[in-house]
């Protein structure tokens, strides 16, 4: 019984890192642009849906709020500033740090140094009963949507001519604008798209969680590792490297706990070293 809990708040948590995951590959697979302000984001969106809540009393607002919140955060950090720079992946990583710890120091100024919680609704953490004990309801709610923001990225990457565009970009930017592609609209959106999962996972994450100050780093650390292990650019990857990951947490945490965090670095390690390109990774070139 115990480690079936432990399996199913595993899988929990690696819906969360899927969620926030998923957005770092978008930008950072696809883009080539190594945001590390994403988890600032995560941050930031589930403070302001937190504040959004807490004004309307409704969770859903507070969803609505936290992820717009981050879209437009996101359109004049890439059009402002990220533009200036793109191609140049130093000053790219530098400046998303230099945001990253801006938005980290803001939140903290604002919210404040204790935790936080969004209050979920009713309706989304039905008693649920399997095998005889009872397990939080919006635990499955969150599974069910990373399932389903898993399939609508594969649609939108594999199957639209948007996502063809996407990928074709990334391996020719040239060809394809001088086919008439507007890629910088193209890549435009897939930064939106990033900002707008790393905000949903913020409000979930201070759903079922909290928020507090440090978060940004630790989730940002752990999507780099899911990412690593599953291939950049790669959905599936990215699913496969958050299962493992979260897993790895939940049972680590419980029966060897002085060794959780080696047990979580350690795959990445591995996979650094045997392949490098991840699990679902194209080859890197030589």
């Amino acid at each position: 019984m115990q480690l079936l809990i432990l399996v199913l708040n595993g899988i929990s948590h690696a819906a969360l890192l899927f969620i926030l995951g998923s957005g770092l590959t978008l930008a950072f697979g696809l883009m080539n642009i190594v945001n590390m302000a994403h988890g600032a984001f995560y941050l930031l969106g589930g403070y302001l849906g937190y504040s959004a809540f807490k004004m309307s009393g409704s969770w859903m607002a507070g969803l609505a709020a936290g992820v717009a919140a981050i879209i437009l955060v996101g359109a004049v950090f890439e059009r402002i500033l990220l533009e200036r720079v793109r191609g140049k992946p130093l000053i790219e990583t530098l400046l998303t740090i230099s945001l990253s710890m801006i938005m980290a120091d803001l939140c903290l100024a604002v919210w404040g140094g204790f935790p936080l919680s969004l209050q979920v609704p009713a309706y989304l953490r039905p008693r649920i009963e399997i095998f005889g004990f009872v397990y939080p309801g919006f635990r499955y709610f969150l599974i069910v949507l990373a399932l389903a923001i898993g399939g609508f990225l594969y649609i939108l990457l594999q199957k639209t001519r948007i996502g063809a565009a996407i990928r074709a970009g990334v391996d020719d930017r040239e060809t394809v604008s001088a086919l008439g592609i507007n890629i910088r609209q193209v890549f435009f959106f897939v930064f939106l798209l990033a900002a707008a999962l790393a905000g949903i996972a913020g409000v979930l994450g201070g759903s079922f969680l909290s928020l507090t100050p440090g978060q940004d780093s630790q989730n940002l650390t752990l999507s780099l590792v899911v990412i690593i292990i599953g291939g950049k650019g790669s959905i599936k990857g990215t699913a496969c490297g958050a299962l493992l990951i979260g897993l790895l947490l939940s049972l680590g945490r419980a029966y060897i706990p002085e060794f959780s965090y080696f047990l979580v670095f350690a795959p990445m390690v591995l996979v650094l070293a045997f392949k490098p390109q991840g699990l679902f990774g194209r080859e890197l070139a030589r």
